[in-house]
């Protein structure tokens, strides 16, 4: 073995460097469109919640659209941004018990930690797409949207969401992209 020793969670192999360092690129993509579209759908909401205002209280007539709109673009803007503040670690982490146990038990807690992260926002995905295609056939009622747009949002957040956490989870495991450092 020469002296080099691989952890138990080592995955690191021939192809395993060029797997993450595809995985990196691919994540680095979905941060970016979802940084895009965060500010997009976040402009979208400045602009029409101002516009509903002035034109309830000044002009005493409001938009049928403008709720619709804002409404769905708060959800869009929430699951991207909620994937990209993940990725910049914007999240709250309870850190107490792992902190409190042996390196040992922690790696556990950490590796359990990530597994059930993963199955949640897998499940997730699956579900923000069964809604998706369950309420293809459905409209908004002001603005005659159909719906799957604004459901959208949850399997593309949670797709986003997965594939972030399954790079932290494949770099807590041991698995490097070629030529980065541990």
């Amino acid at each position: 073995m020469h002296g080099v020793q691989k952890s138990a969670f080592s995955l690191s192999g021939a192809g395993g460097g060029k797997s993450m360092l595809v995985l990196q690129r691919f994540n680095e993509f979905l941060v970016k469109v979802g940084s895009w579209g965060t500010i997009l759908f976040m402009a979208v909401i400045a602009i029409v919640i101002p516009y509903e205002v002035i034109g309830r209280y000044v002009f005493q007539k409001m938009s049928i659209w403008s709720g619709e709109v804002s409404t769905y673009s708060l959800a869009w803007a929430s699951m991207l941004g909620g994937a990209v503040g993940l990725k910049k670690g914007y999240m709250i982490n309870l850190t107490a018990v792992v902190e409190s146990v042996p390196p040992a038990v922690a790696n556990v807690l950490k590796f359990i930690s990530y597994l059930c992260t993963l199955f949640f926002f897998g499940a997730m995905f699956g579900y923000g797409l069964f809604q998706t295609l369950y309420n293809a056939n459905q409209t908004s009622p002001a603005m005659g949207l159909v719906m799957s747009y604004p459901y959208a949002a949850l399997p593309v957040g949670f797709f986003i969401m997965f594939f972030l956490t399954l790079e932290d989870f494949l770099r807590f495991l041991g698995m490097r992209a070629k030529g980065e450092s541990p």
